[in-house]
C-alpha cells in the first residue's frame, strides 16, 4: 500500500516553493498510486463476490481521493511551476491545512493530511478484510502493515483532548502488546494466522475513530472563528481556482465554462450569532459553487493529462513488440502529439487522434500475430 505523504508546516505558516514542491510531487503520486490501488480492490471484491461487503468503504475511500484529488489540482495551480511569492505561500498552506469539500459523509470535514491519512486507514482496513496484503511471507507482511498503522494511530492520539487522551493511550498501549505479543510467537514459529484479523480490524476501526472523532470536535469548535477560518479558505480556493481557469483554458478547447464566484462580495463575518449562522450558509453555497468549477475545470486537466498518459502506455507497448516506427504508426503519433502540445489543444481532435493511434497498433498487432 502506497503511504500518504507528510504534509509541510502547519495552519497559518506560509510554505517555502522548496517544501511546496517536494510534498506536490509526492502527493502526485500517491493520488496516482492510491487510485490505482482502489481500482484493483474493487475488481478483486467483484471477482470475490464481495462486492457488497465492502461497498460502503469503497463509497468513502473514492469520496476521500477525488476530494484530494480536486485539491491537488488547486495546490498544483496556485504553485505555477515555482512561482510563488509571499500571497501564494499562504494560500498554498491554507490550501494544504484548510478543511476538504466533498460528499465525505457524517459531517466529516477534514484537512488534505488527515485525508490521505483516512485513505491509508480505509484502504487497509479493505485490504484486511479482503486478505489481499501481498508478499512471500503473508503473516509477515501484515505485522509489517500493523506497524505503520499503530504508528498513524500513535501520531493522531497526540491530538486528542486532555479528556480523552489518556483512554486514547490505553487502546494503543493494549494494541501495541498484542502486535509485540503476535510478533514474538511468530519469530518462535507459531502460527499467528488467526490471531492477526481481530487486532487488524480494531486497529483499523480505532484509527477510523480518531480522525473522525478529531474532525468532529474541530467542526464544533466557536462558531466565529470556524466562519472566519472557512472565509479565508474561500479566499484561498476561489484564487486558486481562477489560476486553475487559466491554466485550463490555456491547456483545452473547449474549456469548462464557470464563473469564479466573489468570495469578497459578501462581506467581511459579522459578529452576532444569529447573523454569523446566515453569513456562514452563504459562504457554503458559495463553496459548493467552487467545487463544482474546481471538479469541472481539474477534471478537463485530467483528461488530457490521460490522453497524454495513454498515448505513451501505446507507444511502450509499440515498442516492445518493434512496431513504434513504422510509417502509419509514426505518423499517427506525430499526429496525436502535436495537438496534444497545441495550447489550447482541441479535444475532440485530441481523442480521436489517440484513438486512432490505438487502432493502428491494434491492427498491426493483429497482423504480426497472424
Amino acid at each position: 500500500m502506497t503511504a500518504a505523504p507528510t504534509a509541510p508546516g502547519r495552519l497559518g505558516q506560509p510554505l517555502t516553493p522548496a517544501d511546496a514542491q517536494t510534498f506536490l510531487l509526492a502527493l502526485d503520486d500517491w493520488v496516482r498510486a492510491r487510485r490505482l490501488e482502489l481500482d484493483e480492490l474493487d475488481e478483486a471484491a467483484l471477482a470475490a463476490g464481495r462486492g457488497d461487503e465492502i461497498a460502503s468503504d469503497m463509497v468513502l475511500s473514492l469520496a476521500v481521493w477525488q476530494a484530494v484529488q480536486q485539491r491537488y489540482q488547486l495546490l498544483n495551480a496556485t504553485f505555477d511551476g515555482g512561482r510563488v511569492g509571499p500571497i501564494e505561500a499562504e494560500r498554498l498552506s491554507t490550501l494544504v491545512w484548510g478543511r476538504l469539500d466533498g460528499d465525505l459523509g457524517a459531517g466529516l470535514a477534514i484537512s488534505l493530511p488527515e485525508a490521505c491519512r483516512l485513505s491509508d486507514a480505509l484502504v487497509g482496513q479493505v485490504q484486511t478484510r479482503l486478505a489481499l496484503l501481498p508478499g512471500a511471507d503473508a503473516n509477515a507482511a501484515r505485522i509489517k502493515q500493523l506497524r505503520a498503522n499503530l504508528e498513524r494511530v500513535r501520531d493522531q492520539v497526540s491530538l486528542e483532548p486532555s479528556s480523552t487522551r489518556d483512554a486514547a493511550r490505553a487502546t494503543l498501549v493494549g494494541l501495541s502488546r498484542r502486535l509485540e505479543d503476535i510478533t514474538a510467537r511468530a519469530q518462535r514459529g507459531a502460527d499467528v494466522g488467526g490471531l492477526l484479523p481481530p487486532l487488524e480490524a480494531e486497529a483499523s476501526v480505532f484509527e477510523r475513530d480518531l480522525i473522525v472523532g478529531n474532525s468532529k470536535r474541530r467542526a464544533a469548535r466557536d462558531d466565529l472563528q470556524a466562519t472566519r477560518q472557512l472565509r479565508t479558505e474561500l479566499l484561498a480556493r476561489a484564487a486558486a481556482l481562477g489560476a486553475l481557469v487559466t491554466l485550463c483554458v490555456g491547456t483545452v478547447d473547449p474549456a469548462p465554462r464557470y464563473a469564479v464566484p466573489d468570495v469578497e462580495a459578501l462581506g467581511p463575518v459579522p459578529n452576532t450569532p444569529a447573523e454569523i449562522e446566515t453569513h456562514r450558509r452563504k459562504l457554503e453555497r458559495v463553496g459548493q459553487a467552487l467545487g463544482v468549477a474546481e471538479g469541472a475545470y481539474a477534471a478537463a486537466l485530467a483528461e488530457h493529462r490521460q490522453l497524454l498518459d495513454l498515448l505513451d502506455a501505446l507507444r511502450a507497448k509499440a515498442l516492445a513488440h518493434g512496431l513504434a516506427e513504422l510509417a502509419d504508426l509514426a505518423v499517427s503519433e506525430r499526429q496525436a502529439r502535436d495537438v496534444l502540445a497545441r495550447r489550447p489543444a482541441p479535444m475532440a481532435v485530441a481523442r480521436s487522434l489517440v484513438a486512432t493511434y490505438q487502432s493502428w497498433l491494434t491492427q498491426l498487432l493483429n497482423q504480426q500475430s497472424a
